[in-house]
């Protein structure tokens, strides 16, 4: 991650257009701002950071909280000044922008990115009205200081993308085994033989990775438990997505993927059908982030979603397609950057070098009989890979990418 200095900052500022950035934050409510300024919390009151494109940054506080802000990110080379009563604030709130016309704050217009929408409308209101200036979103911003992996982050994902592959492998040998020797096996036993092996190699995974058959993996959240697991018979379809990082550093970063198999020798027709429409939206959507880069061309995480999905569509699988294309990843596995999303939200940001993300298109047919038997079974496939922004081109970290379902019993 790029570090939270004044000059970078201000070279960003630049680079965007914008005149400054207002950072606010109430008991912790913008956790970017707490990030900016070092923080681990926040006091009990309003407080402001005020980056200014040119110039010394300013910090406003009220005036017994001095204690909370003795240490501070040491980067950012704060003018301190405080406040009292709320006239006291508004007036200071003036002096600092005074001059200026467009800043930007933790603000997403009609909420389209909501992982940084952290400021209430009250404020958003004084600000403008007491500065008289125009507050645009600083997303654009929020992904360059947070989302922009280092190229340390970067070695720890890989290592855990290599480690997530093997534990799938290693995931599927006991389902095949088990069942080939008469084992008795369920979604949660294997859920916790996942998780047992992303341990073994050092990862955390932070969440309890997914293992679903049939009907269950039609609902894309579906967790088993130890009060509600299914049992995992020849003949059933099989989802395992599974994540982590390293619990060597905190700024490790995630990997995460999801595979399909069938626990049976041959894969039933229908579901090679589905799986090919959902390899195809996978790979079209890689090809066209990689053509847009390659080209030198500005790509946005709206569009990326909208040409995976435009096959499902065409396919006649767009309404068992019900959710985004892919999330942000990187120290948190729903992380602050860009997201292949043009359904849930609008995400307008660009795919910048540095930025990790998913691709995970799925379709969810929880009343399909896919192998024709006359019992409906339900039917749940999705595809995920991992995918780093490079200069001009787009790599994907988890390969072989999977191109077709796996017969375990083959």
């Amino acid at each position: 991650m790029q570090a939270w200095s004044l000059p970078a900052i201000q070279s960003a500022l630049a680079h965007l257009g914008l005149e400054g950035w207002l950072f606010y934050d109430f008991r912790g409510s913008n956790p970017v701002a707490l990030r900016a300024m070092g923080l681990l919390s926040s006091g009990t009151r309003r407080w402001f950071l005020w980056i200014p494109v040119r110039g010394e940054a300013q910090l406003l506080i009220h005036a017994i909280e001095r204690n909370n802000f003795r240490q501070i990110n040491p980067q950012l080379s704060v003018e301190t000044k405080t406040y009292v009563s709320w006239q006291d604030l508004h007036l200071a709130l003036a002096e600092m922008l005074a001059g200026v016309k467009v800043i930007a704050m933790e603000y997403s217009p009609s909420n389209a990115i909501p992982y940084v929408d952290k400021i209430d409308s009250g404020m958003l209101e004084l600000v403008r009205n007491v500065g008289q200036v125009d507050v645009v979103s600083s997303a654009d911003l929020v992904q360059m200081f947070q989302a922009v992996l280092s190229e340390t982050q970067l070695h720890s994902h890989r290592q855990a993308a290599e480690i997530v592959l093997t534990v799938k492998d290693e995931a599927f040998a006991e389902t095949a085994w088990r069942l080939t020797h008469g084992q008795d096996l369920d979604e949660y036993t294997l859920q916790t033989f996942i998780g047992d092996r992303l341990a073994h190699y050092g990862l955390q995974p932070g969440h309890s990775p997914l293992v679903a058959v049939n009907a269950n993996a039609a609902d894309p959240h579906y967790e088993p438990s130890s009060q509600q697991t299914t049992p995992i018979r020849q003949g059933d379809m099989l989802l395992i997505d599974l994540w982590g990082r390293s619990v060597a550093s905190p700024d490790s970063c995630f990997a995460d993927i999801t595979w399909t198999a069938y626990c049976g020798s041959e894969v039933p027709p229908r579901v090679n059908e589905v799986f090919q429409v959902v390899r195809l939206a996978r790979d079209t959507c890689l090809e066209f982030m990689q053509t847009g880069l390659r080209a030198g061309e500005t790509v946005y995480g709206y569009a990326a979603d909208d040409a995976c999905r435009q096959v499902m569509i065409e396919a006649g699988f767009g309404s068992a397609f019900i959710h985004r294309t892919g999330h942000s990843l990187g120290t948190e596995i729903h992380f602050s950057g860009v997201n292949i999303d043009n359904l849930e939200t609008q995400d307008y940001r660009a795919l910048v070098p540095g930025v990790l993300f998913t691709v995970e298109p799925g379709i969810y047919l929880p009343q399909l009989d896919f192998d024709e038997s006359g019992q409906t079974k339900g039917l749940g496939i999705r595809s995920e890979v991992n995918c780093l922004v490079q200069s001009n081109n787009l790599e994907v970290t988890t390969l072989p990418l999977q191109d077709e379902v796996i017969p375990l019993l083959a």
